[in-house]
């Protein structure tokens, strides 16, 4: 089976702070494994030797990566690479894909990735636009662009049983039948970031908490910030909050400049370190090593958190507000609803070792699915 992978980037001065790539780079690999011949065509290559690579133009912006498709460039590609199937990491583009497969007289199959979704829906079914994709009213624009790429897909993956919830009820709401087309494949998890939680030493001294989220405000990092007063006020814990990002771009920063204010909020804060991993997929693990828990973030729209995944392979237990797949996911044990609850669990992982000790084992558990050759046997299922 030939793959052509199209990837979009948003993060190419940071690429270890871009999970589609993430997810790619374990990918790409697992499927050659698997006997795939995988090309992808991104901005900056993924995968290893084995895999193909077309260099493409990083987008200005989030939104003309969702707007502004090359087709002549799509129509080359197909052409030159001849694939049995296309895959969509950025599912607004399946329609131009589909106009560029039609041009060429290709039947690949075309199967779009819901890496990240335009919208959530409320505990009572009300669908709400994200945040982050609604500069200047263009968050209907972006969920209608969603939909015409669902449509335009031979099948739609998604990360979640949470994310195929809202993706077939959105779906259903824009009359966009996905039939049989949904398929639930989950990203595959880091093997250089998986420790067995029982050969785990406790470190001695405060418990430190770790927030390995990008600082977007849409990622709730408002709330955090609340808490993480809490939790300083209270000198059980100590915070380490990743700064994932480091120096943007002038054009990122200029749609969104929350993740610089947040970092400064909470770099002021007694008992919270805000540190770099500078894109090293090493000392990011060393960063979790010595953290006793992690904190999910507070995002509604939570279809799936990597980094969530990256705390729990190493034996990190992850305490969570009840949203999106966060609930879903985490041990419900650990789920909270107030700021209050947050604590209590926080100072629970810090100072009982045997609750910590079950809960690492869980955690650890929870990622055991996720060896990036079962998803990628299950890829390659749903693309079949």
């Amino acid at each position: 089976m030939r793959v052509l992978y199209l990837l979009n980037i948003s993060n190419p001065d940071r690429l270890s702070a871009d999970s589609g790539w993430i997810f790619a780079d374990l990918l790409a690999p697992a499927l050659a494994d698997a006997g795939a011949e995988v090309t992808v065509a991104a901005p900056a290559a993924a995968g290893d030797a084995r895999c193909g690579f077309h260099q493409t133009k990083v987008p200005g912006t989030k939104y003309r990566a969702r707007f502004s498709a090359d087709i002549d460039e799509m129509v080359a590609l197909i052409r030159a690479e001849n694939p049995d199937v296309v895959v969509a990491n950025q599912v607004e583009e399946a329609p131009a894909i589909r106009t560029a497969l039609l041009e060429v007289g290709s039947n690949a199959l075309l199967a779009g990735y819901c890496h990240y979704l335009p919208f959530s829906f409320t505990g009572g079914g009300q669908l709400v636009l994200d945040p982050s994709l609604n500069d200047a009213g263009l968050g209907r624009p972006v969920l209608l662009a969603f939909a015409a790429g669902l449509a335009a897909c031979d099948r739609v993956m998604v990360h979640s049983a949470t994310a195929a919830s809202w993706v077939s009820a959105a779906a259903a709401r824009m009359t966009v039948d996905l039939g049989e087309k949904l398929r639930v494949v989950p990203a595959p998890r880091d093997e250089r970031l998986v420790r067995d939680a029982a050969t785990t030493r406790l470190a001695s001294g405060t418990a430190i908490g770790i927030y390995n989220h990008r600082l977007y405000a849409h990622y709730g990092t408002g709330k955090f910030v609340d808490l993480a007063r809490e939790l300083s006020a209270s000198g059980t814990v100590r915070l380490r909050v990743m700064d994932l990002f480091g120096q943007r771009r002038a054009e990122r920063k200029g749609l969104d400049d929350s993740p610089e204010k947040m970092r400064d909020q909470l770099a002021a804060l007694p008992h919270v370190q805000v540190v770099s991993d500078r894109g090293d997929r090493v000392r990011y693990k060393n960063l979790l090593v010595g953290a006793r828990f992690g904190i999910a973030p507070f995002r509604p729209g939570c279809p799936w958190s990597m980094s969530v995944i990256d705390c729990q392979g190493m034996g990190l237990p992850v305490i969570a507000p009840r949203l999106g797949w966060l609930a879903e996911h985490i041990d419900p044990e650990l789920c909270f609803t107030t700021p209050a609850e947050a604590v209590v669990l926080a100072e629970r992982l810090a100072t009982d070792d045997e609750f910590h000790a079950l809960h690492a084992k869980r955690a650890h558990a929870s990622t055991a699915d996720l060896a990036p050759g079962l998803v990628a046997a299950r890829y390659l299922e749903a693309i079949s």
